[in-house]
C-alpha cells in the first residue's frame, strides 16, 4: 500500500469511527467522497439516471442504518459500501423481475423491460454487446477497476478473495480481451465517465 493510500485509509477509518459515534459531519465527508463513485457504479449497472440516483440514495440510507455494525478493522469502508451498492442493484432488479435469477442487469433477457436513458441507448449498445459475452464477475471486475478506479485491495475485500487473485484475474481478463475483443478495451476507456 502506498503512503498516500495509507493516509486515505487512515482518514477514512477516522471518519467511519466518528460517524459511528453520531457525527453528521463525518457522514457528509464520506458521502461527498463516495457519492459520485457509487452513482456511477450503479449507473453502469442500470444505464438509467433516475434509477441510479434513487438507488444511490438508498445505498447511503443503508450506510446510515448499518454503520454501527461495521467493523472498520476488518476491511476498507469502500469495499463495504460497494457491496451495499451491488446488493441494492440486485435487490432492485429482483423486485422488478422476481422470477429471474440475476447477478446483475446484464443477465436480464433482452426482451425484459429494462429502462435505459434514451440518450445512452445507442452509446452503450456496442459496449453492452461485448460485455454481455463476459461472465458477471468479469464485467464487475472491469467496471470496478477501470470505471470506478478501485484498488485491487478494495476489489479483493469486496469479492472476499486475495488481492493477488484479483490482480491475476484482471490481467488474465485483459489478455483475453486483447485477443478476443480488442474493441471492448477501447470502448471501456472511451466511455469511462
Amino acid at each position: 500500500m502506498t503512503e498516500t493510500a495509507e493516509m486515505i485509509r487512515f482518514e477514512e477509518l477516522r471518519m467511519v469511527r466518528e460517524m459511528q459515534q453520531g457525527s453528521g459531519e463525518a457522514f457528509g465527508r464520506l458521502y461527498d467522497f463516495y457519492a459520485r463513485r457509487i452513482h456511477d457504479f450503479i449507473y453502469h449497472k442500470t444505464f438509467h439516471r433516475e434509477t441510479a440516483r434513487d438507488l444511490t440514495q438508498t445505498v447511503f440510507l443503508k450506510v446510515i442504518e448499518g454503520i454501527g455494525r461495521l467493523n472498520p478493522n476488518k476491511g476498507p469502508f469502500s469495499a463495504w459500501l460497494f457491496a451495499i451498492a451491488r446488493n441494492t442493484v440486485v435487490d432492485h432488479y429482483r423486485t422488478r423481475h422476481p422470477s429471474m435469477n440475476i447477478e446483475d442487469v446484464w443477465d436480464l433477457a433482452t426482451n425484459q423491460d429494462v429502462e435505459l436513458d434514451e440518450q445512452n441507448r445507442e452509446r452503450y449498445e456496442g459496449l453492452h454487446r461485448y460485455l454481455r459475452q463476459l461472465k458477471p464477475e468479469q464485467r464487475e471486475l472491469l467496471i470496478l477497476r477501470i470505471w470506478q478506479d478501485l484498488s485491487f485491495a478494495e476489489i479483493a475485500e469486496l469479492r472476499k478473495c486475495s488481492e493477488g487473485s484479483c490482480k491475476m484475474a484482471f490481467h488474465r481478463l485483459i489478455k483475453q480481451l486483447r485477443e478476443e475483443m480488442p474493441l471492448l478495451i477501447v470502448l471501456l476507456l472511451i466511455l469511462k465517465p
